[in-house]
Parts: C-alpha cells; structure tokens; sequence
C-alpha cells in the first residue's frame, strides 16, 4: 500500500508519500511546497495542486491521507487552511484517491504515543521509525506522520478495526 498524505497549508504544506510492503514501511518521498509571500493565495492553491498532481503522476499512491482541521486561531487561517486543503482534496480527487483525515492527537499518539507530543518529537520518531538519515522539517515530518498513521489505520482495518474518516 502507498499513500500520499499531506500536512496542508498555503504557504508551507508538508507532503510525503509512504509505503508499506509486508510490514516493512518506508518513506519514498517528503518535503514541502513552498510558495513564497508575495505570492497571490489564488496563485499559492494552483502551485499546489499542480505540485500533487505531479507527485501522483510519479509515485501513483493508492490512497491519499490529510490531517483534519481541529483548532484555528482566526477566522482567515481557518478560511487560508480550508482553502489549501480543498487544492490538495482536489488533486487527489481528481485522480480518484480514496481521500481520509485524521484528527492530530490521533496523528501524534500514532507516531509519539501521546495526543499532545510537540513537532520536535514527531520528527524525531519519523525519523527513527523509518530509519532516515536526516530529520525532516517540520511540516515535512508532520506529512510523513500522517502517512505512517494511514497505513497504521489500514492495517487495523484488516484486522477488523475501525478506519479513519473517509472523505
């Protein structure tokens, strides 16, 4: 199983896609999409749904995995995340991926053992739990935290256990 999932954002979306083969899991890709500040957000959703349609054109994921949206501090990051998110949604939609979310204490107690980890202690099990070389940046490790979540997810339902939330 390979899944793309994606840690989304206007300016900085994370992005990774894992795969799991008999038990084995590892990273195929990771890193960010960057779009600068001066660039319009209309011209920030283009350049990221462009970017996702080339990493499914290339890695062809079976499934496609985002972080759910729990807490915002303002009205216009909530309207800014939304707005990513549906670039991402899009891309993979588009493609017909099987699209899921998972809440972010379920990201972090899946990949630190507990809801409330920080983004340093995510990156470093990333790193750990798929033997990488380097620490990813933060955005990136969230988006491989994401992924191993998925697949955890995935492997449970095979055993009879519940999913994420399919959307």
């Amino acid at each position: 199983m390979r899944v793309l999932a994606i840690d989304a954002s206007l300016r900085c979306s994370g992005v990774a896609v894992v795969e799991a083969i008999g038990g084995k899991r590892r990273a195929l890709y990771f890193g960010i999409i960057q779009n600068a500040s001066a660039l319009r957000p209309s011209a920030c959703l283009v350049a990221i749904h462009e970017r996702l349609a080339d990493l499914i054109r290339e890695h062809e994921p079976d499934s496609c995995a985002l972080e759910a949206v729990i807490y915002v501090q303002s009205h216009k990051t909530a309207i800014a995340l939304g707005a990513a998110r549906g670039a991402a949604i899009l891309a993979a939609a588009e493609r017909g991926l099987p699209i899921f979310e998972y809440a972010p204490t379920r990201i972090k107690q899946a990949t630190v053992g507990r809801g409330g980890a920080d983004k340093s202690q995510v990156a470093f099990m990333v790193r750990a739990m798929l033997g990488l070389t380097e620490t990813p940046q933060s955005d990136a490790a969230d988006a491989l935290a994401i992924g191993l979540t998925h697949l955890r997810a995935e492997e449970a339902v095979r055993a009879g256990m519940p999913a994420g939330t399919q959307i």
